[in-house]
């Protein structure tokens, strides 16, 4: 052991509770503690480096903070062992996972090293050096932190159960109980302030109900319910209040069911609760990896065929991230080593270095090779883990910052979102390969005038005609259809309410979408669901489609024609605002939805439809800002009443002035809001105050109007269970001439790749 003056003159701190510690895997690739040379973990600011002597991160890390002390972290894995003498679980207040104990599961070996004397071995009994690395050892790292505060959810009480005023006390009889309004005798809830019974909606696959608990609360306002078989003797229960739409606890239970006669002490617990539902149908949804006579499919092995662990209901971004890296856009952006020897942020915390962890983790192939059974069998792959990726993409965002099962596509449009407002200031966005203009033509039905206006979106949203079939059994079935269809669908005419400024009387509109540019690469989302009392439902309608090129040619808008009349611009309001699409405000609010959710759903979607804001809305219910009002900027002259630091802060992003003033005009003044906007409107001119314009900065090469709409299939994302709030997602990518099943971590050929039930479809330009 070499002596080294730095182990006495290096400055260390013992690390916070709350601490990132990188121990589990290097921040720049996938490399962990298992690896032969282990993994360095920075002593001074906990940085993870892998040891690989073509890599060597640890030393580039060196290089970069001048931090000499490191310490090595090398484990073997303990053969299992069987646990004993647990204790019973406690009373369940939150949805949480319980870390396990990694000195259960491993073996460690550690040493400290000084780059500054060469990479040698030093002494770790000097000075601070033990505190500093018994405390990396028994803290948590940075991604078990990020795990944990993902996973958990409490579940407290309301306003509405704490002021639970009980109108009726009568005998509830669990003997032959069933449904106030049918037959059914299970999935019953307990209504805590008359005592009806009501069926729970169908809901995770095998939960039967027709929702005549909901009817219960949209006919009498009552609305805190007690599931019956969920009842324990310590006062727990599933409780559910329709006030919050959420699950709720009940200190009070005891009080409230001894109402109806029923002593919570003597209850047992019979049924599985939602959470436990919730959780075992996401966990137990995969996709079939055998043939139909038996055998398993064929693994794969290498670079491009490398999976994405299951870090808990993570399969909708492994989906995505699966065919997004298939493409050369994102190949040739992130598939580069030489941004993180000059990015001046720590990697874990860097958009562009984990998307770049990402793509050398799939394309290399180092983390994509057969892992061996004890019996000698190929047990498939482990993939990789892409924790630090997830926690950075879904950071501050309600949903992706937790582990539930999301929609892949909200993900991909979240993804997309998320690096386009990273790579601003770049001139190398790979989601431009996505982006195209929708054109969408408006005309009155009485004065025949009409509106043509352009957005750009980065996908297609498109309805799948449902025909049901003959009923076979449980579940429906549906006649297939062909994407053409689908398409025709989305482009014919939509007649909708509407005030027409040159009539000045409310008429109808036709309402039309065409394309005005077509993309490099075609992101298609099939509407796939539809709404049964307000719970999303599967529309498992087969869509056939040819694995050949497709002409969309057919489908392109060619503009204003000379002999129509153009309908004037509506009569601006006093004060600058948002704009809305008005025809779908129209038909959102005579669906019910109040005014305030139209207008969010409809600036959230970019205007693209009643259709998208109407899935948003369903989507949104429980935003708890969900109802309050749209902030608007209420001075006179917009663009020259906006605040110059809002102005200063999208000019930091790269936009000019000109742009700033008009998304801002444009959004009321809302920041976010207003870089959505900009986002969305790359090829909109932007005019000055003295009446000019000018095109933005980077005019669109990609919305270059010439490029022919010729497409064949690349890839595809498939889903598996009956709602969007459970079940599995895979990707399809093709490979050559054979079609490649991306199943989390198993990679596998697929013969007979289930084309025709895809959720979301992605075609290359040809």
């Amino acid at each position: 052991m070499a002596a080294c003056p730095h182990v006495s003159t290096v400055r260390l701190s013992v690390p916070s509770h709350s601490a990132q510690i990188y121990k589990d895997e290097c921040t720049l690739c996938y490399d962990s503690p298992d690896n032969e040379g282990g993994l360095d973990v920075c002593l001074s600011c906990f940085n993870g480096g892998c040891t690989d002597p073509e890599r060597y991160h640890a030393i580039q890390h060196y290089t970069k903070s001048g931090h000499p002390l490191a310490l090595n972290i090398k484990r073997v894995k303990l053969p299992k062992d069987v646990r004993n003498g647990e204790e019973p679980p406690q009373k369940i207040t939150k949805i949480a996972i319980v870390p396990e104990n990694d000195a259960d599961l491993y073996e460690y070996f550690t040493t400290v090293k000084c780059y500054d004397c060469g990479g040698v071995e030093v002494d770790k009994t000097v000075g601070e050096i033990p505190k500093v690395v018994d405390a990396i050892m028994t803290s948590l790292s940075a991604s078990r932190q990020s795990e944990i505060k993902a996973w958990e959810e409490e579940i407290v009480s309301c306003e509405h159960i704490q002021n639970l005023n009980q109108v009726s006390e009568k005998t509830v009889s669990a003997e032959n109980a069933h449904c106030a309004n049918c037959d059914l005798k299970e999935n019953l809830w307990l209504c805590l302030v008359c005592g009806n019974l009501g069926c729970g909606r169908q809901q995770f696959g095998g939960t039967g109900g027709n929702g005549h608990g909901l009817a219960h609360f949209d006919a009498t306002g009552h609305g805190v319910a007690c599931k019956l078989g969920t009842i324990t003797p310590e006062g727990t229960a599933d409780i559910y209040c329709y006030h919050c739409n959420n699950e709720r606890s009940d200190d009070q239970l005891g009080k409230h069911l001894a109402q109806f006669g029923i002593k919570v002490e003597s209850q047992q617990k019979t049924i599985k609760s939602l959470t436990e539902l919730s959780l075992e149908q996401n966990q137990n949804f995969n996709f079939n990896m055998f043939t139909k006579d038996g055998k398993a499919y064929e693994p794969l092995f290498g670079p491009g065929y490398t999976g994405f662990k299951n870090l808990g209901n993570s399969c909708y971004m492994a989906s995505v991230l699966q065919s997004a890296f298939d493409l050369p856009a994102f190949v040739s952006r992130y598939n580069d080593l030489e941004h993180s020897q000059k990015c001046p942020q720590e990697p874990g915390k860097c958009l562009q270095c984990q998307l770049a962890k990402v793509a050398d983790g799939l394309l290399s192939g180092r983390y994509s090779t057969p892992v061996i059974s004890d019996s000698g069998e190929v047990q498939g792959q482990d993939g990789i883990a892409p924790g630090m990726l997830k926690a950075l993409i879904g950071q501050g965002h309600p949903e992706f910052s937790t582990m539930r099962q999301q929609d892949s596509f909200e993900f991909f449009q979240h993804l997309v979102k998320t690096i386009t407002q990273n790579e601003r200031n770049s001139g190398n966005d790979p989601t431009k390969t996505f982006e195209f203009s929708n054109e969408q033509r408006l005309q009155c039905t009485d004065c025949k005038k009409v509106r043509y206006s352009r957005v750009t979106t980065t996908a297609l949203t498109i309805p799948v005609p449902a025909t049901k079939k003959a009923s076979t059994g449980e579940e429906d079935e549906y006649e297939s259809v062909t994407l053409e269809r689908c398409l025709d669908a989305y482009v014919s005419v939509e007649t909708l309410p509407y005030n027409c400024p040159s009539c000045q009387k409310n008429t109808f509109v036709n309402k039309t979408n065409r394309f005005a540019t077509f993309p490099e690469v075609l992101v298609i989302n099939m509407r796939r669901f539809e709404y049964q009392n307000w719970v999303p439902r599967k529309l498992a309608v087969p869509i056939i489609l040819s694995e050949g090129e497709i002409d969309l040619e057919k489908y392109r808008g060619h503009g204003q024609r000379p002999n129509e009349e153009s309908l004037p611009e509506d009569t601006p309001a006093a004060s600058a605002g948002p704009s809305y699409d008005e025809a779908a405000l129209e038909q959102l609010q005579m669906m019910g939805f109040p005014l305030v959710r139209c207008q969010k759903a409809l600036l959230a979607t970019n205007n693209q439809g009643s259709e998208v804001a109407m899935d948003w809305l369903i989507q949104h219910m429980e935003d708890p800002d969900i109802d309050d009002p749209i902030v608007t900027n209420t001075s006179s002259g917009a663009a020259s009443s906006a605040n110059p630091e809002q102005i200063a802060q999208l000019a930091d992003m790269g936009f000019t002035d000109k742009q700033a003033k008009r998304a801002l005009k444009e959004t009321g003044g809302d920041m976010e809001r207003a870089v959505e906007w900009l986002f969305s409107h790359m090829d909109t001119p932007m005019d000055d105050d003295e009446g000019g314009s000018a095109a933005p900065a980077d005019s669109a090469a990609h919305l270059d109007a010439t490029k022919k709409g010729n497409y064949k299939l690349s890839s595809f994302i498939s889903h598996k269970g009956p709602s969007v709030h459970c079940g599995h997602y895979v990707s399809h990518i093709k490979k050559g001439d054979q079609w490649v099943l991306f199943n989390d971590n198993k990679v596998v050929a697929d013969l007979k790749a289930p084309i025709g039930d895809a959720y979301m479809y992605v075609f290359k330009r040809v």
